[in-house]
C-alpha cells in the first residue's frame, strides 16, 4: 500500500488556531460595541446553495414547537428562515438543509476548515465564535439563533435570549455516541427550519455512504485494521499529541467502517479526545497513524519536531511508512456532510494504492 508523499510534511492542524469547537462561546459577553451591519439576504433561494438546485424538501410551514438538546422548549410562529448560527458544525448543518443563514460566526475560518458545504453569499460575518459581535448578529434580524452549549443554564443562552429572539441550543458533541449526537443535532435543526424531509434524505445518503465504504475497506486486504487518528502542537518546545479516542466522531466512524481504534487512554466526555506525548504513542503498538493536514506552505513546527524525534521514528507505523494524512478541509467535528468526507478520506488513504502519489 502506498502512502502520501511526506505525509507529516503536508502539515498537521494547529490546535491553537481551531482546537475543538468554541466551547459554548464562553467568552461571548465581551466585544458587543455598536456596529454598522451590512444587509443580509432575507430569503436566499435554495437554488443559490450548492447542491440544493432542485430542492423541494420544505416539510412544514406552520408553527413549530420543539424541545432542544437540553430539554428547553422553543416555539416559533413558523419554521425559521432568518437563521443566525454561532458554531461551524451547525453552520454546515443549516446549509446542508438548503437554508441560507443570515449571520454566521467566523466565516473565514469556516470556509477554511469545513469544506463539506459552500457557504452561500449574503451571510453576515459577526466575528469570532468565542466573541461574536451581538449588535452585528441581531442587526441581521434573525428569527432564530442556533448556538452550541453544554448545559441548559449555559450563560450564552440567557445572554442571547435577552434580545427577545428564540435560541436553539444544540449539543455539539457527546462521546457516549458521537454519531447519534451528530444526527440528532442535524435533525433538530431540520425541525426548527421545516426541513425534516431534507434531513431524512441527507442522513440516508450518509448511511448508504458508510455501508458502501465499509465493503470497500473489507475488500481492501488491509495489513492491519488498528489505527489512531491524531493531531498535535508544540507547547514550550515540547510536542503534545491529541489522539482521537473512543467517543470521537472520527474514531467512531473508523470503527463503523470495520477498523479498530487503538487509542485506549483517557479521553474527554464530550469529544473523545486524549492527550499524550511522543513517548505515549508507544502504547498503540503496530497501529497505523492517520492525521489532519493543512495546505500551509511553510514548514510546520510540529511536523519538524516529529520528523527529527528518534522515539517517533521508531514507532512501527513510522518505520514501516504507514502514516497517512487526510485531505485538507475536513472538519472533524462536523455534521453529516463532513462525516461523508471523513468516510471518503478513510477509503482514499487506506484502500486506494495510489493515494497521495
Amino acid at each position: 500500500m502506498s502512502t502520501s508523499t511526506s505525509p507529516i510534511r503536508r502539515r498537521t492542524a494547529r490546535l491553537a488556531a481551531v482546537a475543538a469547537p468554541a466551547a459554548a462561546l464562553a467568552l461571548l459577553l465581551s466585544g458587543c460595541g455598536t456596529t454598522t451591519v451590512p444587509s443580509a439576504d432575507a430569503d436566499a433561494p435554495a437554488a443559490a446553495i450548492a447542491g440544493c438546485e432542485s430542492d423541494t424538501t420544505v416539510t412544514s410551514t406552520g408553527a413549530v414547537d420543539l424541545t432542544d438538546s437540553f430539554g428547553r422548549s422553543v416555539s416559533l410562529d413558523a419554521p425559521a428562515k432568518r437563521v443566525a448560527v454561532l458554531e461551524w458544525q451547525q453552520i454546515e448543518d443549516v446549509v446542508a438543509l438548503c437554508v441560507a443563514p443570515v449571520a454566521v460566526a467566523d466565516a473565514e475560518g469556516f470556509t477554511t476548515w469545513d469544506t463539506a458545504v459552500e457557504l452561500p453569499d449574503g451571510a453576515v460575518d459577526v466575528g469570532s465564535r468565542q466573541e461574536p459581535n451581538l449588535d452585528a448578529l441581531f442587526g441581521t434580524d434573525p428569527d432564530l439563533v442556533i448556538v452550541e452549549a453544554y448545559t441548559a443554564d449555559d450563560e450564552i443562552i440567557g445572554k442571547l435570549e435577552s434580545y427577545g429572539v428564540p435560541v436553539l441550543a444544540t449539543k455539539g458533541a457527546d462521546a457516549a455516541d458521537p454519531i447519534a449526537n451528530m444526527e440528532a443535532t442535524f435533525s433538530l435543526i431540520a425541525e426548527a427550519t421545516g426541513r425534516e424531509a431534507r434531513a431524512t434524505e441527507v442522513l440516508e445518503e450518509f448511511d448508504a455512504h458508510l455501508a458502501e465504504a465499509k465493503g470497500t475497506l473489507a475488500d481492501a486486504g488491509l495489513a492491519t485494521t488498528d489505527f489512531v487518528y491524531f493531531d498535535g502542537w508544540v507547547d514550550g518546545g515540547n510536542v503534545a499529541l491529541r489522539p482521537f479516542g473512543q467517543g470521537s466522531l472520527i474514531g467512531e466512524i473508523g470503527e463503523e467502517l470495520g477498523l479498530t481504534n487503538a487509542w485506549t487512554g483517557d479521553v474527554d466526555a464530550a469529544y473523545g479526545l486524549g492527550q499524550t506525548d511522543i513517548e505515549g504513542m508507544k502504547a498503540i503498538g503496530d497501529a497505523m497513524l492517520i492525521h489532519t493536514s493543512t495546505e500551509e506552505a511553510s514548514e510546520d513546527e510540529f511536523a519538524s519536531a516529529l520528523e527529527t524525534n528518534p522515539v517517533w521514528a521508531a514507532l512501527p507505523a513510522v518505520a514501516e511508512d504507514r502514516v497517512y494524512s487526510f485531505p485538507t478541509g475536513i472538519w472533524t467535528f462536523g455534521g453529516p456532510r463532513s462525516a461523508q468526507q471523513i468516510i471518503d478520506a478513510y477509503v482514499s488513504v487506506l484502500a486506494d494504492p495510489t493515494a497521495g502519489e
